[in-house]
């Protein structure tokens, strides 16, 4: 392999969708690329300018992806690998240190950097209110990349150890009846009276946020567009608002 010249490689979070929530590291290492890679919708989100080359992909590509961003970065590319929301939580800059782990022994020489970004759980957690105020988990409830059995075991657990939730994937069209089935899981572990809040477009004008009980969820009010927090038996509403208190009971 030709050894790695003067290149570097960001990976990047694109916030939650409103482009005011973009860090301004981020920005600038936007600014400075000369490649940008990433999934198809997060890419488009990248204006278009001379010196810069859009690579976009398929969903389920992400190790190809990144294996292709540490090959130019190694060839003297200044590349950007983007993410939505943070690329630390459930997203790329996993996917490129798995590469990384399994790739030539010269790629360790690559500059490489991790910008954070506004995850989606904090952005949808803020317009709720507070309900992540205390002990948390997030978990992803696809089954792409492990099995379902696992899921329901972590969200049994989260829920009888009263830790607030956040769901990331909550209901596809290819699997619709698994999130009924986490419902039953939580209604269980955690009680019926429990808050569960969907927060679908979070940052974006189609905006939308309701607060039920666990009671009164059904799996029709999630997509893969919604972001699922759940509260723990502190967790209380006051006025529009759902906070977890910072104490114990």
């Amino acid at each position: 392999m030709t050894p790695v010249t003067s290149g570097s490689l960001i990976v990047a979070g694109l916030g939650p969708g409103d482009d005011a929530l973009i860090t301004q590291d981020v920005r600038d290492a936007i600014d400075q690329a000369t490649d940008i890679v990433g999934y198809i919708p997060y890419v488009k989100r990248i204006p278009a300018r001379p010196g810069l080359t859009l690579h976009a992909s398929d969903n389920r590509v992400e190790l190809e992806r990144a294996s292709h961003a540490l090959e130019m970065a190694a060839a003297g590319q200044h590349v950007v690998v983007v993410s939505s929301g943070d690329p630390g939580v459930f997203a790329m800059a996993s996917a490129l240190f798995e590469a990384l782990e399994t790739g030539p022994k010269a790629w360790l020489d690559i500059d490489i950097r991790v910008l954070p970004g506004i995850t989606a759980m904090l952005a949808a957690a803020a317009q709720i209110g507070a309900p992540l105020g205390h002990d948390f988990a997030a978990i992803n409830l696809s089954d792409n990349l492990k099995p379902w059995d696992l899921i329901e075991t972590r969200l049994r657990a989260a829920g009888e150890a009263g830790f607030a939730m956040a769901f990331y994937n909550p209901r596809s069209k290819s699997r619709p009846h698994q999130f009924a089935r986490a419902l039953e899981i939580l209604r269980e572990a955690c009680g019926p009276d429990v808050l569960i809040s969907f927060a679908r477009d979070v940052s974006k004008p189609t905006q939308k946020i309701l607060t039920v009980t666990l009671a009164e969820a059904r799996a029709e009010m999630a997509d893969m567009r919604t972001m699922v927090v759940v509260g723990n038996r502190d967790t209380r509403r006051i006025g529009p608002y759902v906070y977890t208190p910072r104490s114990v009971t």
